[in-house]
């Protein structure tokens, strides 16, 4: 042990926190830590003659750690970014803006909403950064309002941009008289049949406002008398009902609020308009009740579901210029503070609905189209499983590699494999009419064993794994929904197979849900394997997911959370500390989505400490603060915003040489390590290791989408030098599978053209 880790037990003075944007908790008055010599002791004066500086930390100090929630918001700031970056073609760059609208919808349903249920409860408790439920909404408050005008100013740009290309989104007075002729014959047809105005007044109590709804707040009166009479409008979106009607044939669109104002007249007839005001409302989705006190889960879920509808509202959204007596009044009906929980937003409310716009047919303004490749070891037509157990494990990288070809095809020849015996699977978030669980309703019929276990707590997916639950009870399966306490969070699909030489268990364990769509936009992994020792594992896990008894089971290789998972994490991150010390050559690398638990922080603080190199590859929420003189000279933190999102898992120790990678579902989260049921699984193949290396060592070489987090918890975007390659991790990942289905096609004619003659 260093003489530095020996006095990281004394007290000493900490270095002030820049601070910048926001994001890190606020600075403390405390000196700068002092470079000083220490009187020796006895047994540790030979290391301190070779350390003579040494800077003490105190690592319970809160101005070390990040806040999830501001560190969140930034990482909707680097999204904005690609919305901004001339370099992303023009629908991917209005796309961008409908990813941070909706990011914000789902940052107010879950996050504020989770933040000012703990301020009604009074909980007065520090978060690991410093900060109290009061301060933390305060400063997001700020924050968001600052990335709401942005965000405006940007939507301004890009429809000029957009009009310059032949695509324009404009309002009604910008129609000529024949287009508003038109279009209002269009709306009287197809829209004007689904309004029911709501009148406001004594008589009436104000009326119940849907999460996310746009509605319209009108003011008319009758044109001889000066009493007005208010209404609320829904905007009727959704089934079949698109937020831009399309003027005519060409390119041309008006929000469909735009239409319903200018022509009020039908539905208020007789009377005059005083004023349209539109807004709208975002409600709190944190309804989760105590699944250890209901009697049927299902019906606790249902319950939930339904108090979600009339959950208290966290956000209100009005635009410039609203009556300030409206105003007052729509907040004071919604139990809102008018001065916190009123955002006046300038351009669009609801930009999540640019997504319209971004889906439009012109190539040349999306991405060049990518069309994932099979797997080369996929690309024979034999039987998936004698490929599995003849060629040995093999990792399938989503999106570069089919998701069709691999996941899909496994549970699909399972199903009508007439040795495959039994199969199991867990379901997290998975396609509404997906191939997956036609494979696994078909798996039923013809007879075979086949457990599920869905969760059904997956945030806003809790009706669409209800219905999927009840499909496939009905065929036959056996379903189940985890251990009561804990969401059921790991992707794996364990096949039992009678083979020729006895009982073989064939396995695929993902880092991204079973899901078609997000398949082909989420950067995952998943492994295939028959090995015996983790096909046990799994045997045992899915004997606890299915009883939720003796959780204190026997694992040979996997890591599952929450009882060992967190607790390895630690111990390696030590262990390497310890062969650092005594070989050098210390390296931790993690990729993962977020990094929010204070004990693996601190852990990786210390590594660092004592010289460890640490690459953390975290995609949003991040505690951690890289390059603090002492604390984290050896650490970098970087985030990759680009074409798709990543999400795959990945922990690498160098471990004195002998090293080790991992592939899961877990993020280093607290709620992922100790209150879901998790799980990571080593990558022992050489090959398959060198594959994990090259795609880590792509995120370092990455000059496109990554950016670099600084000292203070603020991003700077990594830019290529003059004449560099501008070709990003995504594009480089394109190129790598294209060229090796390319090089297994050219050997597969070759060996065809062999036997042939």
């Amino acid at each position: 042990m260093t003489a530095a880790r020996k006095l990281g037990k004394h007290k000493g003075k900490k270095m002030d926190q820049v601070h910048q944007g926001g994001e890190a908790a606020p600075v403390k008055k405390t000196a700068q830590p002092r470079r000083r010599a220490v009187k020796a002791v006895p047994q540790v004066d030979k290391e301190l003659n070779e350390l003579p500086d040494i800077q003490v930390f105190d690592l319970d100090d809160s101005q070390w750690y990040l806040n999830r929630e501001l560190t969140w918001l930034a990482f909707n700031r680097r999204v904005m970014s690609e919305a901004s970056d001339p370099r992303t073609p023009l629908l991917e760059r209005v796309k961008f803006l409908a990813i941070v609208g909706a990011n914000l919808d789902e940052f107010f349903m879950k996050r504020i909403g989770g933040l000012k249920q703990q301020l009604a409860a009074g909980v007065q408790e520090l978060t690991i950064d410093g900060r109290t439920p009061r301060q933390q909404l305060q400063e997001c408050h700020v924050q968001v309002r600052t990335l709401v005008t942005d965000k405006a100013v940007l939507y301004r740009q890009l429809v000029h941009l957009l009009d310059e290309k032949g695509i324009e989104v404009v309002g009604w007075k910008d129609l000529t008289s024949r287009e508003q002729k038109a279009l209002r014959e269009l709306y009287a047809r197809d829209i004007y049949p689904l309004l029911t105005p709501q009148s406001i007044d004594p008589a009436h109590p104000f009326p119940f406002v849907s999460n996310l709804s746009l509605n319209l707040l009108v003011t008319v009166r009758y044109p001889r008398e000066k009493d007005v009479s208010m209404a609320r409008v829904k905007v009727p979106l959704g089934s079949g009902v698109a937020r831009f009607m399309r003027v005519g044939k060409g390119e041309r669109f008006v929000p469909l609020e735009e239409v319903m104002a200018a022509n009020l007249d039908m539905l208020f007839p007789g009377m005059k308009v005083v004023s349209c005001e539109l807004f709208r409302v975002t409600r709190n989705a944190n309804t989760e009740k105590d699944e250890e006190k209901a009697d049927d889960l299902v019906a606790m879920i249902e319950s939930e579901l339904q108090e979600r509808r009339f959950a208290p509202i966290v956000r209100l959204e009005v635009v410039p210029g609203m009556d300030p007596v409206h105003k007052g009044r729509l907040a004071a009906e919604l139990d809102l503070d008018e001065a916190s929980d009123v955002f006046e937003v300038s351009e669009m409310l609801g930009m999540r609905d640019l997504f319209e716009i971004a889906c439009l047919n012109h190539p040349k303004l999306h991405d060049p189209p990518h069309h994932p490749e099979d797997h080369p070891q996929l690309m024979s037509s034999r039987n998936i499983f004698h490929i599995i157990r003849n060629s040995g494990d093999f990792l399938v990288k989503h999106p570069y590699q089919s998701f069709a070809s691999s996941v899909e095809r496994f549970l699909n020849e399972a199903a009508d494999d007439p040795k495959v015996c039994a199969i199991k699977m867990t379901l997290y978030r998975t396609s509404k009419e997906g191939r997956l669980i036609e494979s696994l309703v078909r798996a039923a019929e013809n007879g075979k064993q086949v457990a599920v276990v869905v969760e059904l707590k997956a945030r806003f997916d809790e009706a669409a794994n209800l219905r999927i639950a009840e499909r496939m009870e009905e065929a036959g399966i056996h379903v189940t929904y985890g251990v009561v306490g804990l969401k059921t969070h790991c992707k794996v699909i364990l096949v039992v197979r009678r083979d020729y030489n006895g009982i073989r268990r064939y396995v695929h364990i993902g880092t991204g849900n079973y899901h078609t769509d997000t398949a082909r936009l989420y950067s995952d992994l998943g492994l295939f394997t028959s090995d015996d020792a983790i096909g046990q594992d799994l045997t045992e896990l899915f004997n606890y997911l299915t009883t939720g008894l003796s959780p204190k089971r026997t694992y040979k290789k996997l890591l599952p959370a929450p009882k060992l998972l967190k607790r390895s994490l630690l111990e390696k991150i030590e262990r390497e500390i310890t062969l650092h010390q005594e070989k050098g050559g210390g390296l931790i690398q993690f990729k993962m989505n977020a990094l929010d638990d204070g004990d693996i922080v601190k852990s990786l603080y210390r590594a660092c400490q004592a010289g460890v190199r640490v690459d953390l590859y975290v995609r949003d929420s991040c505690r951690f603060r890289p390059g603090v003189p002492g604390l984290s000279d050896t650490a970098k933190v970087v985030s990759i915003v680009g074409r798709f999102l990543e999400h795959s898992r990945l922990y690498y120790f160098r471990n004195g040489g002998q090293e080790e990678y991992f592939i899961g579902s877990a993020d280093a989260m607290k709620r992922n390590l100790e209150s879901r049921v998790e799980i990571l699984v080593p990558v022992e193949s050489l090959a398959l290791q060198q594959q994990l290396r090259e795609l880590l060592d792509a995120h370092v070489a990455d000059q496109r989408y990554a950016w670099e987090m600084q000292p203070d918890g603020s991003y700077l975007q990594r830019q290529p030098a003059s004449g560099q390659e501008q070709s990003g991790l995504h594009q480089l990942l394109i190129a790598q599978a294209n060229q090796s289905a390319r090089e297994a096609q050219r050997l597969k004619r070759r060996v065809t053209k062999l036997l042939s003659n």
